[in-house]
């Protein structure tokens, strides 16, 4: 078995390729405001050439007021079509810091039914610190047809997470920091209570890389175990807004963890409401 995740490719595999026919490559960074980067400006400032911006907050459903929950197949096919994207394509996004928001993007262009869907180990930084080039053009894409096959099944809403902690029946992996888990640490969002929902486990997403890059699958599958994952089991991956919970499915996909889904709400859902059950203090020890 390969010591690397078959869904990211290295920034040498890209550069030789870019310019194929086949090949959409999409900038899907997004920041927190506490990272204090501007992720159009820096798309206008330089991107990988050929690149389309993928913006999290436009691709998404509107009629929420919760921040870029996943929207319908239909507007996802009218609005990636229109970039050009087709369902066949090889499709290889990106982000600032190299495994941030990017698996965001995979995750959900392989939930609509795309197939060959990578995200770039090393990220737009490490691509800018090898000296690879870049370019300031915006790309005119010829429209395309995404053909959808939407998997529902990967995607938990409110009411289905209420049940999954009410009856424990699916592990809960939550990727934000361990003070913002254990309630230590204020939400970046205003009027959020902090803390955990009960039984989920800690897996802060920053756990998965390092220096930009997804650890080897050695290295992924030891943080998941010593969180308390039982590979056996379902599994749902939460965080602050629906983002970095898709490293965490980045990592489980990448180890043959198929029985997955995303809580899409996460915590900007849960912890806003006053109806919700939420515990506080560190992670549990695993049990032996």
């Amino acid at each position: 078995m390969s010591e690397t995740s078959r869904f990211v490719v290295s920034a040498d595999w890209l550069q030789k390729e870019l310019g194929s026919p086949d090949l959409k490559v999409l900038d899907a960074s997004f920041y927190l405001p506490a990272q204090n980067r501007d992720a159009d400006a820096e798309y206008a400032a330089g991107h990988i050439p050929g690149a389309l911006r993928f913006d999290h907050d436009k691709v998404a459903d509107h009629s929420t007021g919760l921040p870029h929950m996943v929207p319908s197949p239909e507007f996802f096919a009218e609005t990636v079509g229109r970039m050009g994207i087709s369902e066949k394509d090889r499709i290889v996004v990106y982000d600032g810091p190299g495994i941030f928001s990017a698996p965001r993007a995979w995750w959900l262009f392989r939930i609509m039914g795309a197939e060959n869907v990578y995200v770039l180990d090393g990220g737009l930084d490490g691509w800018k610190a090898e000296g690879r080039p870049l370019e300031t053009a915006i790309p005119s894409p010829v429209p395309a047809a995404f053909n959808t096959n939407f998997r529902v099944d990967k995607v938990i809403d409110f009411q289905t997470m209420l049940s999954v902690v009410g009856e424990g029946s699916r592990q809960i992996a939550d990727a934000r920091s361990a003070g913002r888990f254990a309630g230590t640490e204020p939400e970046p969002r205003a009027g959020m209570r902090s803390g955990h929902m009960p039984g989920a486990r800690s897996l802060p997403s920053g756990t998965f890389s390092k220096n930009g890059k997804l650890r080897p699958l050695s290295e992924l599958r030891q943080a998941i175990e010593d969180a308390g994952i039982d590979f056996g089991r379902p599994v749902v991956t939460s965080c602050g807004s629906g983002i970095t919970a898709a490293i965490i499915t980045l990592a489980l996909e990448s180890l043959g963890h198929q029985d997955n889904a995303l809580y899409d709400g996460s915590w900007s859902e849960w912890g806003s409401r006053e109806d919700t059950p939420i515990v506080s203090g560190p992670p549990t020890p695993k049990t032996a």
